[in-house]
């Protein structure tokens, strides 16, 4: 299919994505309301970065409702006067994206602290609802959720159902133990032989699958593992079950520093962009398609970025390299053939 260009820079293969679903699954059983880290003060501060372990620096900034903006939302969504955050991170979520805090029963994460951030511009009160991450999109769907803030990535087979509003880079990572030698270099054939895990319904695990299915007409194999939670994976990456384990970046990164000096000491072995080999993939706000909600998400992060609280968002949770330099309504995401 045609190739999409933009301002952003296109990349091969060193780049990477995250992760986008939509399963059909019970929702009372596996989503609920959560108290979340971020707190709106009265005087228009948001606080982000608390109870987060060590994860980032709580940091307090000051944002208010900008009007322009807010007049563009729905009408009922005015009329309500908050806006209904999902966030895909139960049973344990992992930082530094989205986690149980320091207390341990408060979701704290960077994508909750930006959506907070977003809310504020928007003159909404944050509620948020914690999922699995299947549910999530369940919850989008059924109109429980007005907006997924979860690391969902932006791909032209979601936008049949969901429209975007971006505001992160999307980066994928492979993660190793230190000793070992391979290294994924951006061509599949290197995982012919190989372990991997991968999060269920996820858009690394089409990736990864798309591969499986390329290595397997070449006769070769690929296994694909799949665990419940981070803490069994890397159990089983520690224990040799697994080569590697392949999953967004900002988790990855922070599980290496966090592994550093233990017995079983992780690297990153090799990213690859999850909007295909050619173009920079994109972390977006999720709304149901036709919403109207897209361009005002926008807008607000694109408030929040040239004024300042953006950059200061994302230094407090060290996701710096994460940064866009505007947010886009409904870019060029993954293309449908992965290419």
């Amino acid at each position: 299919m045609p190739r999409h260009f933009t301002r952003r820079s296109l990349i091969r293969g060193i780049t990477a994505a995250t992760a986008v679903a939509t399963l059909a699954t019970g929702l009372a059983a596996c989503g609920g309301d959560s108290d979340a880290a971020t707190t709106t003060g009265t005087a228009g501060t948001v606080t982000v970065g608390r109870l987060s372990n060590g994860a980032a620096k709580e940091t307090s900034l000051k944002v208010s409702e900008v009007k322009s903006i807010s007049a563009e939302l729905p009408a009922s969504l005015r009329k309500s006067g908050k806006l209904v955050i999902g966030s895909g991170t139960l049973p344990a979520g992992a930082p530094p994206l989205g986690f149980t805090g320091s207390d341990q029963k408060t979701l704290t994460g960077s994508e909750v602290d930006l959506a907070r951030l977003v809310a504020a511009v928007l003159g909404l009160e944050p509620e948020v609802k914690r999922f699995t991450w299947e549910n999530l999109f369940v919850g989008i769907d059924s109109g429980k959720v007005d907006v997924g803030f979860s690391n969902i990535t932006d791909t032209e087979e979601r936008k049949q159902k969901y429209e975007f509003a971006s505001y992160r880079k999307d980066d994928l990572t492979f993660e190793t133990l230190k000793k070992s030698p391979w290294t994924f270099d951006g061509d599949y054939r290197a995982l012919a032989g190989r372990t991997v895990s991968v999060g269920a319904g996820t858009n690394q695990e089409r990736i990864l699958l798309e591969w499986k299915g390329k290595l397997e007409k070449e006769g070769k194999k690929l296994t694909v593992k799949y665990f419940q939670d981070s803490n069994s994976t890397y159990l089983a990456l520690n224990s040799g079950k697994i080569d590697a384990y392949f999953g967004p970046s900002p988790n990855l990164a922070y599980h290496v520093t966090q592994s550093a000096g233990t017995p079983s000491p992780t690297r990153l072995a090799g990213q690859f962009s999850g909007a295909g080999v050619t173009l920079q993939g994109l972390i977006a706000a999720t709304a149901k398609k036709g919403s109207g909600l897209a361009k005002p998400l926008s807008d607000a992060i694109n408030h929040l970025i040239d004024n300042g609280q953006y950059a200061k968002w994302l230094t407090a949770w060290n996701l710096t390299s994460d940064a866009v330099t505007t947010s886009e309504v409904n870019p060029p995401g993954l293309p449908l053939d992965n290419a």
